[in-house]
């Protein structure tokens, strides 16, 4: 493990991570809550999951043209990510797609830098039932991208990751509950 995932790991565990008697957006109930933002919208947290988030894409061999998913959570992993990539002199650019669309202006679900037909790939910050990335997903497809996978910061190991590979979208994470000692 390199020294950049111990400290993002350490970074959930310290600023991200809640205990006691949550309902999370599933539905679920659970022990503990994970605030990734906390995380991915610290200047250190941007830093690693940009680093990590381009790292894995390349381990992946996904050479999305841009990258995004439903916000609030997506955003700061898609713009670190997006970042990182342009510091190497790698074209990546990243939008964001709206839980609904407005009411006014263009009245547009995605925003930034999305061109139809383009290859991407959806980020999230926690992935529990993979609900949000299908959301995100749906309205991409629908608007002509081709989704390479789904990358999140944290997978909580509930399903997630198994509903969206049995959807034919590859799934991967920097960190797993298990590795937060929440497994």
């Amino acid at each position: 493990m390199s020294s950049s995932q111990e400290r993002l790991r350490d970074l959930l565990r310290t600023h991200s991570i809640t205990r006691g008697d949550f309902v999370l957006a599933s539905g679920r109930r659970s022990n503990y809550y994970i605030d990734a933002r906390r995380t991915t919208m610290s200047g250190e947290g941007l830093l690693l999951v940009g680093e990590l988030g381009l790292t894995r894409l390349a381990a992946r061999g996904w050479t999305p043209q841009a990258i995004g998913g439903l916000t609030l959570g997506a955003d700061p992993v898609a713009y670190a990510i997006a970042a990182a990539a342009r510091s190497r002199g790698l074209a990546l650019d990243a939008f964001t797609v709206r839980t609904q669309a407005k009411a006014h202006g263009t009245g547009r679900r995605i925003e930034g830098c999305f061109d139809p037909g383009a290859s991407v790939v959806v980020v999230e910050d926690v992935i529990t039932t993979g609900h949000s990335a299908q959301e995100a997903i749906g309205v991409l497809t629908a608007a002509g991208a081709r989704v390479l996978g789904v990358l999140a910061v944290v997978d909580r190991e509930e399903g997630g990751r198994a509903t969206l590979e049995q959807a034919g979208y590859p799934v991967d994470a920097l960190v797993t509950a298990t590795e937060l000692g929440l497994g």
